[in-house]
C-alpha cells in the first residue's frame, strides 16, 4: 500500500492552542481558524489485517493508517480523466469529551491532498466539545496551502443533516458549498488559488486536525456516516466509493477509528478509541 509524505510540512504553523468552544465570538473564531492546519500526515503501509485495540478484524484488509485522517480516498480517477467534484451528506453527531478533556474533530469532503499533495480543495464541519460537554460546530472551506476560513450565515447543531460539496471549474478555481438540509441555511464560496489541483484524489474524511503545530485532542465523535457520496469526473460522469482506500487514525500505537464502505455511495467512520 502507499506511503505518503506529509503535505506542506514546510509551511509555517502559527503558534497557539485550540480555543475553548464555549463562548467564542466571530473574531475569536477567525483568529483560531488561522491557527488550524489540515496537514496530511505520513500514512503507514497496510499490515494486511486491521487491529482495533489489540483485537484483529479479519473482515477488513489493506487498511492504511494515519495520525489524523480517517475515512475513504479514491487515489486515482478513471483513466484519462480528473476528479472535478466531491460531495456527500452526513448527520452532525453529538461529540463527547475524552478523559475529561476538550477536543474536536472535523468531517469534510475534498479534492487532492493524498497521493497528489500540491493542493487540497475541501469543505466541512468542525465538531468541538468543551471539557464540560458543551458542543459547538463550525462550517469552513479551504484551499491549501491557504488556511481554512469559517463560513458565516449558517447555523449548525447536533442532529442536523448537512450537505457538503466542492467543485473545481479549473485547476485553480472552484466552489465550496455547505447546506444545512434541516434548517435551510446554505453558504457558498468561490475560490481561486495559485496552487493548482491535479484532480487525482477524492476524499470523504473525519480528521483530527492541527492547531498551533500539534494535533488537537480527538473527541469522541461517535459515528459519521457519509451518504450520497459521489465524485464528479471531467468527462461528465460520476463515480462512487467503490475501490476507495480505507484509512484509520492511529496514534501512539492505538487505532482510534473504524471505517467501512457498506455501499458504493457510503462511508462510515466510527470512533473506537
Amino acid at each position: 500500500m502507499k506511503y505518503s509524505t506529509p503535505i506542506f510540512v514546510q509551511a509555517l504553523l502559527v503558534a497557539g492552542a485550540l480555543a475553548a468552544p464555549k463562548g467564542r465570538g466571530v473574531s475569536a473564531r477567525v483568529e483560531e481558524r488561522s491557527q488550524r492546519s489540515r496537514i496530511s500526515h505520513v500514512k503507514l503501509p497496510a499490515t494486511g489485517t486491521q487491529e482495533i485495540n489489540g483485537a484483529q478484524d479479519g473482515n477488513r484488509t489493506n487498511v492504511d493508517y494515519s495520525s489524523n485522517w480517517s475515512g475513504a480516498v479514491l487515489t486515482a480517477p478513471p483513466s484519462g480523466t480528473t476528479f472535478t467534484a466531491v460531495s456527500a451528506q452526513f448527520t452532525v453527531p453529538t461529540p463527547k469529551a475524552v478523559d475529561g478533556q476538550a477536543g474536536a474533530s472535523s468531517a469534510w469532503v475534498g479534492i487532492d491532498g493524498d497521493t497528489y499533495q500540491d493542493a487540497i480543495l475541501q469543505t466541512g464541519v468542525d465538531f468541538n466539545v468543551d471539557a464540560d460537554g458543551t458542543a459547538s460546530f463550525d462550517a469552513w472551506y479551504e484551499w491549501l496551502p491557504d488556511y481554512a476560513h469559517d463560513f458565516s450565515g449558517i447555523t449548525i447543531k447536533a442532529g442536523d443533516k448537512i450537505s457538503v460539496s466542492v467543485v473545481s471549474s479549473s485547476s485553480t478555481s472552484g466552489t465550496a458549498t455547505i447546506e444545512n438540509l434541516t434548517n435551510g441555511d446554505k453558504v457558498t464560496k468561490d475560490l481561486t488559488s495559485s496552487s493548482a489541483l491535479g484532480g487525482q484524489n477524492a476524499e470523504w474524511i473525519v480528521e483530527d486536525f492541527e492547531s498551533g503545530g500539534s494535533l488537537v485532542n480527538l473527541d469522541n465523535f461517535g459515528t459519521v456516516t457519509f451518504t450520497e457520496a459521489t465524485a464528479g469526473v471531467s468527462d461528465g460522469s460520476s463515480v462512487g466509493t467503490d475501490g476507495a482506500d480505507i484509512i484509520d487514525i492511529k496514534q501512539n500505537d492505538k487505532v482510534l477509528t473504524s471505517v467501512s464502505i457498506p455501499s458504493s455511495s457510503e462511508v462510515v467512520v466510527t470512533y473506537s478509541g
